[in-house]
């Protein structure tokens, strides 16, 4: 129950993201990134002394085959974060919620491919009209919904190595800053010493404030993640993710006025429906258990 809690908190808090990062569609979303990862490394390493996480990170950090799994789920965090910031500034908010509606599903497939989680006829039916939702997208606007695929396939991906690897959320997400930390200082030395010189970062206060506070807002909901997966069935931590796409399709909606082709609609009617399929089996799988 505590691991569904804290899924729950953590959807909640990634579901008004685009509320606060649409303040930043001026910016570089490689600089924005760049600043979620150094705030989010300074918001880790002040909590873990505070809560005196001192000794597990450094426990982690002299764990080589640990490194490297973290070193991966570094790479799929980054790819995710990249690819949601550039969709919100790029006004595609109804993108990226498409991909986390779909996400629940994928995370379903990869829990039963990976951990053997017990998958109910129904789930199965409930990835086979996820796809058939991708198909529809192609066919009738002509594209592949390459936001939302990237970013359902990296964060699928990304709680399968968190559940695989045995770190606490505060020293694991410490560990994945410190990863990302070289290229996004490597960025920042580019953009002031080269000829660009072109970050926002101190241009007026306001902006710098909702820079450094990008580390800190990305850092709790991202914790609370960790702590589920380890608590709870990827299945079940992945089904409460619906929460997260909900609020943003009604922000992208409702809010911020997105823009959306009919077609859409379509789409997101499918998955609506694979993840109502999803639902049943998995109460069904619970009444019998």
């Amino acid at each position: 129950m505590q691991g569904i809690i804290l899924a729950i908190a953590a959807y909640s808090l990634w579901g008004l993201f685009p509320l606060f990062f649409s303040y930043l569609s001026d910016i570089s979303p490689v600089e924005v990134v760049t600043h979620r990862i150094i705030w989010s490394l300074v918001a880790m390493l002040l909590l873990g002394l505070v809560l005196r996480r001192w000794g597990k990170l450094l426990a982690a950090l002299q764990d080589k085959k640990l490194l490297a799994w973290m070193g991966l789920s570094a790479l799929l965090i980054g790819i995710n974060w990249m690819t949601y910031i550039w969709a919100v500034t790029n006004h595609r908010v109804l993108e990226s919620s498409l991909g986390y509606f779909m996400t629940p599903v994928v995370s379903l497939m990869l829990a039963r491919l990976f951990f053997k989680e017990q998958l109910h006829p129904l789930q199965a039916w409930a990835g086979l009209f996820a796809t058939v939702a991708i198909v529809w997208e192609f066919i009738s606007l002509g594209a592949i919904p390459w936001i939302s695929l990237v970013l359902s396939m990296a964060f699928a991906f990304y709680g399968v190595v968190r559940k695989y690897c045995n770190i606490d959320g505060i020293s694991g997400l410490t560990v994945e800053m410190f990863w990302l930390l070289p290229l996004g200082l490597t960025w920042i030395g580019w953009q002031v010493f080269g000829l660009h010189n072109a970050v926002a970062f101190g241009s007026t206060p306001k902006i710098t404030l909702l820079l450094i506070s990008s580390g800190f807002v990305t850092a709790l909901p991202l914790v609370l993640f960790a702590m589920a997966a380890r608590r709870a069935d990827l299945s079940i931590v992945g089904f409460i993710m619906y929460i997260n796409p909900t609020i943003q399709f009604l922000i992208a909606v409702f809010v911020l006025n997105e823009a959306y082709p009919p077609q859409r609609m379509v789409t997101f009617c499918i998955i609506w429906f694979a993840l109502l399929l999803f639902m049943i089996g998995l109460w069904k799988m619970r009444k019998t258990n």
